[in-house]
């Protein structure tokens, strides 16, 4: 009798603990955190020193052209012509479009938003909860860390090429420094020496300060920008605009294919989006810096697509180095070269930003406390996150020096769309409200909440119908269940007004952001499906055994915003 009451009372303690663990689980992963003013100046951190505020607007928008514009403009253009024929310029305009609607969303939270580091991370935060978060944080980590170590891959072996134009150097350099890499163990092992060089460069540029990395990139921006519009002025006087005709030569599928393609051409611009803490006038710069880089862009891609397609039939197009090929067709071999060095350029800055943007946001869950405090450390006199900095440029050197890392090129993406589609969702659901009062309800929320999931698997479900070729009926179906969710939004709900730059057409603009990226979602590889099921298992291990015991929501240390000399106030 006494052994079974002895059992019973450990079963009960082992169900009490298991569920003590569970609800404290729970009520972690669903803390939010309070959304500012924008006027704060101050932030929680668990360090005495602050970033400090050197970029302006001009700033700002290099910062996202050099993001978003790498080597691809001089392939990717190509690539898709190859398929979508002259209509790949409707391809460019339909992507850009998409994200012009994306920049929006970032634009309005940039500026509503306390101007501290976080990104798409501090939004998800404020607006779902803890571990929503988080998750979006680790999948946009991977996308930065592997894209990182594939652009420095990327960049050796254009420098490379760049430096065989000298005879000393011609068919003198060994694989193992830049191109492609020394394989070992059937391929899994390929050894760059360059890669790594190159990373620990540009790591120590951004340790020494905001000011010096983005003189960097300004001058490597402007370099590039200035090559691709000598590219499109070049061009032009070789267009032969019989070749336009046909635009469409395979009718409109292969130019809805093109933007699925070409969106991720686009993607970079969020990054001005992580730089708030260190903008000057955050409030007024930032939405200027994201929507403006993006038309930037857009109209550089468009100018390219033109002269591609008129200089040659886009039959003629090769696949690897189609602009280039182009010029070479006409004799104006001295535009490769000029194409080359643009390359270098576009690389430098694409791979300069996104180290930059990953330690800013390793900052931020180093703050929270999701991350070891030693992430949350500045460093007093430059003012820089130099252990994230350094933490960052470590893991993109060993999987750029160690790996042939093209090879996973097909599993990324997916944080970008997960990091747009939730910037979308958080915008709507931040602008909620009840209609007899300024606050919202809990069930106004969650109905709100549960429309946009809605419109999202409606997507992915028209993303998948179309991938598949599967009956227009069902496709139909899709796009109508979204449209029904988007009209509950519209007609359900109440929006609050915001002072400053707002998303104009909310629900409709961010609903539809979170249709398209979803759709998009739908035609990536489906490894990269895997991927994100992996990642946010692992993530919620992560968050489970440490992430929620060291958050600390009531922290009151604070820091002061270090202003730049003659900066104004």
């Amino acid at each position: 009798m006494g052994g079974g009451q002895r059992r019973t009372t450990q079963n009960q303690t082992t169900s009490s603990a298991s569920s003590s663990c569970w609800s404290h689980f729970w009520s972690s992963a669903l803390r939010t955190k309070p959304l500012g003013s924008p006027l704060e100046v101050a932030v929680r951190t668990n360090s005495g020193d602050g970033l400090v505020r050197r970029l302006g607007m001009f700033d700002l928008i290099l910062l996202g052209v050099g993001a978003s514009i790498g080597a691809g403009i001089f392939v990717v253009t190509g690539t898709v012509a190859h398929d979508a024929g002259p209509g790949v310029t409707i391809s460019f305009i339909l992507a850009g479009v998409s994200c012009v609607l994306n920049a929006l969303c970032y634009a309005e939270l940039a500026c509503r938003f306390p101007a501290v580091v976080g990104g798409a991370y501090l939004y998800t935060y404020t607006a779902f909860n803890e571990l929503t978060a988080f998750l979006v944080f680790a999948q946009l980590m991977l996308d930065y860390h592997i894209g990182a170590a594939s652009i420095a891959r990327s960049l050796a072996s254009y420098v490379v090429t760049i430096l065989e134009l000298f005879p000393i150097f011609k068919e003198n350099i060994p694989d193992w420094i830049g191109h492609g890499g020394q394989k070992f163990l059937g391929g899994a092992i390929s050894i760059n020496v360059l890669a790594p060089v190159l990373l620990v460069l540009l790591t120590v540029i951004l340790c020494r300060g905001v000011g010096e990395s983005a003189a960097v990139n300004s001058f490597m921006t402007a370099t590039k920008v200035i090559i691709v519009i000598i590219v499109i002025f070049a061009g032009a006087f070789e267009v032969d605009t019989s070749n336009w005709t046909p635009f469409a030569p395979d009718g409109f599928k292969p130019i809805l294919t093109g933007a699925t393609v070409v969106f991720f051409a686009y993607v970079g611009f969020d990054a001005v989006a992580n730089s708030a803490e260190e903008s000057k006038r955050p409030q007024r710069d930032l939405p200027i810096g994201i929507i403006g880089s993006l038309l930037i862009c857009i109209a550089l891609y468009i100018g390219v697509c033109l002269v591609i397609t008129g200089m040659l039939p886009y039959y003629l197009l090769g696949e690897d180095a189609p602009l280039a090929n182009a010029f070479t067709s006409k004799g104006l071999k001295f535009v490769s070269i000029l194409i080359s060095v643009g390359a270098v350029a576009g690389l430098t800055t694409t791979l300069l930003v996104g180290l930059y943007v990953q330690s800013r946001l390793y900052l931020g869950l180093g703050r929270d406390g999701l991350l070891p405090s030693v992430f949350a450390r500045v460093h007093p006199r430059c003012h820089t996150p130099i252990h994230s900095q350094v933490w960052v440029g470590i893991v993109a050197a060993a999987l750029a020096g160690l790996f042939n890392v093209h090879i996973l090129s097909h599993i990324l993406s997916v944080g970008s769309l997960t990091g747009y589609s939730v910037v979308a969702a958080c915008v709507v659901a931040l602008r909620l409200k009840d209609k007899a009062s300024s606050q919202v309800s809990s069930s106004t929320w969650r109905e709100g909440v549960i429309c946009l999931l809605i419109v999202a698997c409606g997507g992915f479900s028209a993303g998948l119908c179309y991938r598949f070729s599967v009956s227009i009926v069902f496709l139909v179906v899709a796009v109508v269940v979204a449209i029904l969710a988007m009209g509950a939004l519209c007609f359900r709900q109440v929006y609050a007004d915001l002072p400053g730059f707002s998303c104009p057409g909310v629900p409709i603009v961010p609903a539809a952001c979170i249709f398209f990226n979803m759709f998009l979602f739908a035609q990536i590889h489906h490894e990269a499906w895997v991927r994100f099921v992996i990642l946010c298992i692992i993530t919620v291990g992560i968050y489970a055994f440490y992430g929620q015991y060291h958050v600390d929501p009531s922290s009151e240390e604070t820091i002061i915003y270090h202003r730049a000399s003659g900066e104004e106030r």
